[in-house]
């Protein structure tokens, strides 16, 4: 699949998923604009940073009316600490919805003119915590219900000239996965959950998000990809005490 002359920006491209989807991008042939609040560590070959807090209504605009044009927009900016509930204030769980819903929203109408002109796209990155339980992020995982339902309805609304797609993450190796899971014996642990015996790479899910971008996507819209090695493993099959097999 091929993006060549196509523009892309990423939110939230210079650490984690960001870089996989910004390096993917920049593969297929697409000139990639990352953004974030802080430059990357390590410059991203074959992309331009601008320095953006999503969040900032008005920092958004001025970077995308920087652009001469615009045909893909990955919302990918976004996370969570780990916070019970009733450990933080509503304010703090409000602050983690804005970064990860509201953000979301505020950049794709930045773009809509952009991406209109050029009959684009647009490709939310979801999560499979907006589709189970999330304890310790359950303000994260409202916002990632969130951000599917927004992802529809924009579909609808903005066709013919502009497709709206999710993909759904599951759990993902990224620079803050040893931490995330307790270590390297933590994330093999956690990989064994995984049908396909792995978490995610970034460019899996870069790979996904190309893919919805293309032409070769041309007729999908409002949908809703799962990137997730196959989900979760059910605990009841490996609490029950029958057909465990040989």
């Amino acid at each position: 699949m091929e993006l060549n002359g196509k523009v892309a920006v990423v939110t939230g491209g210079t650490r984690g998923l960001g870089t996989g989807l910004a390096r993917a991008f920049a593969e297929a042939g697409a000139q990639v604009v990352v953004c974030a609040r802080r430059p990357p560590e390590t410059p991203l070959k074959d992309a331009e940073f601008r320095a953006v807090d999503v969040r900032d209504p008005q920092a958004v605009h001025r970077l995308l009316a920087d652009l001469p044009r615009l045909d893909v927009l990955v919302n990918n900016a976004g996370g969570t600490p780990y916070r019970l509930l009733a450990d933080a204030d509503a304010e703090r769980h409000a602050r983690v919805i804005d970064l990860n819903l509201t953000a979301p929203l505020t950049v794709s109408l930045a773009a809509y003119e952009h991406l209109r002109r050029s009959r684009g796209s647009v490709v939310m990155i979801g999560s499979v915590s907006g589709g189970r339980p999330s304890p310790g992020s359950a303000a994260y995982g409202a916002a990632k219900a969130g951000l599917e339902s927004l992802a529809r309805s924009m579909a609808v609304e903005w066709a013919p000239e502009v497709r709206v797609n999710t993909l759904v993450v599951g759990l993902a190796r990224t620079d803050a996965a040893d931490a995330h899971y307790g270590g390297p014996a933590g994330v093999a642990a956690v990989s064994r959950t995984v049908p396909l015996g792995r978490l995610a790479e970034p460019s899996d899910v870069g790979a996904a998000a190309v893919f919805l971008a293309s032409d070769a996507a041309a007729y999908i819209t409002g949908a809703s990809l799962l990137v997730h090695g196959g989900g979760e493993r059910p605990a009841f099959l490996d609490a029950a005490t029958v057909n465990k097999g040989s």
